[in-house]
Order: C-alpha cells, then structure tokens, then sequence
C-alpha cells in the first residue's frame, strides 16, 4: 500500500524530521515502513496497517509541532506508543485550523462530547450558556473540514433578531444593520485564520456569513452550514434552515434556551426542533453546562446568580 501527504509549508523538514531525518528513521525502524520525501510531500509505503498507523503519527506529529513550537525525539517515541496503545483515545484529538500558531482542542468533557457528535452526525443542536464554546467549537470543526477538503463551502447564519433593540434606527444600509449580528462569527473565524485568508474565502464565496433569511429557496451541497442563536427562530424558520441541508453537508444548530428574544407568545423553533427530531437517526443533540463555560472564571458566577434569581421568583 502506498499513501502520499502533504505537509504543512508552515515547518521546515528539519523541524518534521529531526536532524539526519532520525523521526523518519524511527517510524521506519517501528512500523517497517519506506518513507521518502519529495518536495513538500512524504510517500509511505508498506503493509496497509502500518502505512495507516505512520500516516496518523505524522499527522500527530504536525500538530505537535503547530501546538508546541518544536518535536524531538522523544515526542515521536510517545506517539508512536501513544497511537499504539488499545486506550488512546483517537476522538480527543485536536481539530486543526488555517492559523499556524494553535490548535482547537476541547477543554471539558461537554466540550469533547459535543465535538464527537459533530463529526458523527449530519445534523447536531447545541445547548448551552455563553462561554460554553457552542459557535466557536462549531466553526472550528467547520474550519478543520474545509482544510481537510471534506467539504467545499462553510455558511454561518444568525437571525437578526432584536434584543430590545430596533435595526431600523441602526446607522448605514442593510449590510450595515446585520454586521453586529454577525459579529461574533466573524471573530471565531478570525481566530482560526489570517484576514487576508478569510477576505479571500468571503470573496471567492467559500466562506459565507449571512443573515438566515439569506438561506431561503437554497439548497446546500458539500457544506457545514451553522445556525447560531436558533434560539431566535420561528418554528417556520427553523424548518426552512433545516430543510437546506444538501448532499455530502453537515448543519450545526446553536442556542441557549435561557435567552430567547421572540415574543413572550412565540415558542422557539430550536426547541421545537430538539423536541420532534430527538429521535432519529443521524440528528445529534448536546447540551453544555456552566461546567462547560471556558471564558473569564467570573461567567461562571454570573450564569449561576442569574439562574438561582430566575428560580426564586417562579
């Protein structure tokens, strides 16, 4: 078996490699493998399992080198044992992005839970508090997908519903008027990869951010598309989100249930959506606690008096 990778331009051989190729020359003497490099490529070659196994350590090993900054030795001697042993536990791995100064991992068990059921199913809702990672977990499997070429196009939608705010008396055009909505989704892509990167993915149409009235009548193939504060849709709305799911795409829909914004007489699409879809088939549903919150400690505190005070006076 034979299986070609492409490495990431970000490191020089001599990083990946070690010095006199001694990483390269570990895997071979552990797995019984041929390794040969070639420009920015390695060529693997052996029995189809060891090809596998040397084709996830340098995977691994990339990312170690994204994550920390340097690999030795000893670090390619843990992952080999590491991938070696029946406990490893493959699903915690990190989901790597376009920005080559980190890597997304998860930091609670909520966290790895919700990621595991992204990359299981076509269809996830996530609940949960702010801070708990809902949107940026989202985008960061987004991203991972894209870079991987598992998908073609990422469309991340919000509704612009008003939070005791009008958009009308809001200054400039339509664009304008939606942006703040769209804000925090700009800022977790931002985190993922370079403007000039992401200008160019927005221009070239890979990447879309848009209201999610713009998702009507489309039909969306080879995408992730996420639904953030779904909290905020109408049941029709809702519907017609879900219903744009196309060939080969993933759909994430986020919200926290404690903070809707429709009217007191108007039940919430998501919740509505959890409720009928919980049982089928490829529909995963998550949800986060403030165990789960990952922002300044003091969210923590705030999610916990303001729900103590929503219980004392029901």
């Amino acid at each position: 078996m034979e299986v070609t990778i492409q490495l990431d331009p970000a490191h020089t051989p001599l990083e990946l490699f070690g010095s006199a190729d001694s990483h390269l020359r570990l895997l071979r003497r552990s797995l019984g493998v041929q390794i040969t490099a070639r420009q920015t490529n390695l060529i693997i070659t052996g029995q189809e399992r060891n090809v596998n196994t040397a084709a996830g350590i340098i995977d691994k090993m990339q990312k170690h080198l994204i994550k920390h900054g340097s690999l030795n030795s000893a670090d390619v001697a843990f992952l080999l044992a590491d991938y070696e042993s029946p406990e490893t536990d493959q699903t915690s791995e990190a989901l790597t992005v376009y920005s080559h100064k980190k890597v997304i991992e998860p930091t609670t068990k909520g966290q790895l839970k919700y990621i595991e059921t992204m990359l299981a199913n076509d269809l996830t809702f996530c609940i949960g508090p702010a801070g708990t990672g809902k949107t940026y977990l989202a985008v960061a499997v987004a991203v991972s997908m894209l870079k991987k070429k598992q998908v073609r196009k990422i469309v991340l939608a919000r509704p612009a519903v008003e939070a005791g705010e009008k958009l009308g008396f809001l200054p400039g055009d339509l664009q304008a008027k939606v942006n703040p909505y769209l804000r925090p989704l700009f800022d977790a892509l931002a985190d993922m990869m370079t403007f000039p990167q992401m200008r160019k993915f927005m221009e070239l149409d890979i990447i879309e951010i848009i209201p999610l009235a713009f998702m009507r009548g489309r039909t969306l193939n080879e995408a992730v598309v996420i639904c953030d504060e779904a909290q905020n849709t109408s049941p029709l709305q809702m519907l017609m989100v879900l219903t744009r799911l196309g060939r080969g795409s993933k759909m994430i829909v986020t919200g926290d249930i404690t903070q809707i914004d429709l009217a007191a007489n108007q039940k919430s699409g998501m919740v509505e959506a959890i409720e009928k879809l919980r049982r089928i088939k490829g529909i995963g549903t998550v949800e986060l606690t403030r165990v789960d919150i990952v922002r300044h400690r003091l969210v923590q505190s705030i999610v916990r008096a303001y729900r103590k005070k929503t219980k004392t006076e029901t």
